[in-house]
């Protein structure tokens, strides 16, 4: 079982140029599945680069199971890798595929046997050994790729966008296994590279997600690092909020009216949404975005209370009218693409059976323990709810 430990760590490919990586100080606990996240260009790729022994940092220190690794050969780290191409000898059958870095290494031949065997029980590939990689769907030849690594039996598996190339319901189905190919291994640490935030969510133990551009300089890479949980109920920041959650997170620009310890008052064009966060440490009349999620919206029953501003309140919330532009049935659930009173976009997620129609006229409730609040730059507000990690 190995720690990796990212000490200040920065990546620039060239002088003069803005950095890649910037103040990447991250923990990566023993036997832990840590995903990297985010947009094109944040970093994710030269972060396990660096991990892998393929880049070194410009600065900083990488340190694995306590080693300092800087300078450290690829080959002497105790990790593997499994890239998005498979990378399979076309010629060797699927035990050879296997067994060939072992046998570079001089492994004597029982124990290339023993462990080719073993890693192919664990990925059910024990039928397919005698197999070339033309004779496998694109699923086997991933679960040869990563069987390839597992004989190796390294501290540290690296996975580099590996279901990229898999159709929708091959990279559900390979998903699975390799969540329970980590159960399985249990000591060693895996970091997986994605842009699919669904693998992150549901892969991940802790999920980095990196900033990209601009931001990377100013803000150092690292947006947000914890739990899947802790950053959709919890985004450090409207970039985080935004980033994770599909339908994305509604925003609303707004005005903090006034705030105490449990709760803030927002005025929303001339409406009034109150939010359950800690927002004192911001001065009545400053600018802020009021976020929910569209799971977290309902439909209000009954007529609104509202003085003719489509504002009432309802149990538990602020209701709000609104006008159906576009509905998407997805089977299990509905999609509301909705248009408040002043035009202001807002996605609403519902049960399939849902009747509404294109024109229709809708309340929306609005609870206060249900919104976040990001100020002027971006940063949240802490919310003042008891949510699970």
């Amino acid at each position: 079982m190995a720690q990796i430990e990212f000490d200040q760590i920065g990546k620039r490919f060239g002088a003069g140029l803005p950095p890649a990586l910037h103040q990447v100080d991250l923990r990566i606990a023993p036997g832990e599945f840590c995903v990297f996240v985010g947009p094109s260009g944040c970093g994710k790729s030269s972060l396990l680069r660096l991990i892998a022994g393929l880049d070194e940092p410009s600065e900083g220190e990488l340190r694995i199971g306590g080693q300092r690794m800087n300078g450290v050969a690829p080959a002497q780290r105790g990790v593997a890798m499994v890239f998005q191409s498979y990378a399979l000898y076309p010629h060797m059958t699927v035990y050879d595929n296997m067994a060939f870095g072992l046998q570079v290494n001089g492994t004597p031949r029982a124990d290339i046997d023993r462990q080719v065997r073993q890693a192919a029980a664990v990925l059910q590939l024990l039928p397919l050994l005698d197999r070339k990689p033309k004779a496998l769907s694109g699923g086997q030849r991933q679960r040869v790729a990563i069987g390839r690594a597992i004989v190796k039996q390294p501290r540290v598996f690296l996975f580099d966008e590996p279901l990229s190339n898999l159709d929708a319901s091959l990279r559900a189905q390979t998903r699975l296994e390799i969540a329970r190919l980590h159960r399985e291994l249990g000591s060693a640490s895996m970091v997986y590279v994605t842009h699919d935030q669904v693998e992150a969510m549901t892969l991940a133990t802790q999920i980095v997600l990196l900033h990209a551009g601009d931001r990377i300089a100013s803000h150092g890479s690292v947006a947000q690092a914890g739990s899947p949980m802790d950053l959709y109920h919890r985004p450090a920041s409207r970039f985080v909020a935004e980033f994770i959650g599909s339908p994305a997170i509604n925003l609303l620009p707004g005005r903090l009216q006034a705030a105490d310890a449990g709760q803030a008052q927002v005025t929303v064009a001339d409406r009034t949404v109150a939010a359950a966060v800690d927002a004192r440490h911001l001065a009545p009349g400053t600018e802020v975005s009021l976020g929910v999620r569209p799971e977290h919206l309902r439909l209000a029953n009954g007529p609104t209370t509202g003085h003719g501003t489509g504002q009432g309140q309802g149990q538990g919330g602020t209701v709000l009218q609104a006008l159906v532009q576009h509905v998407e049935r997805l089977g299990e659930c509905s999609l509301l693409y909705l248009a408040l009173a002043e035009g202001a976009p807002m996605t609403l997620r519902i049960d399939g059976h849902a009747t509404e129609q294109p024109g229709d006229a809708v309340a929306v409730l609005l609870a206060a323990d249900a919104m976040h609040l990001f100020d002027a730059q971006g940063q949240a507000c802490r919310r003042t709810l008891k949510l699970p990690v």
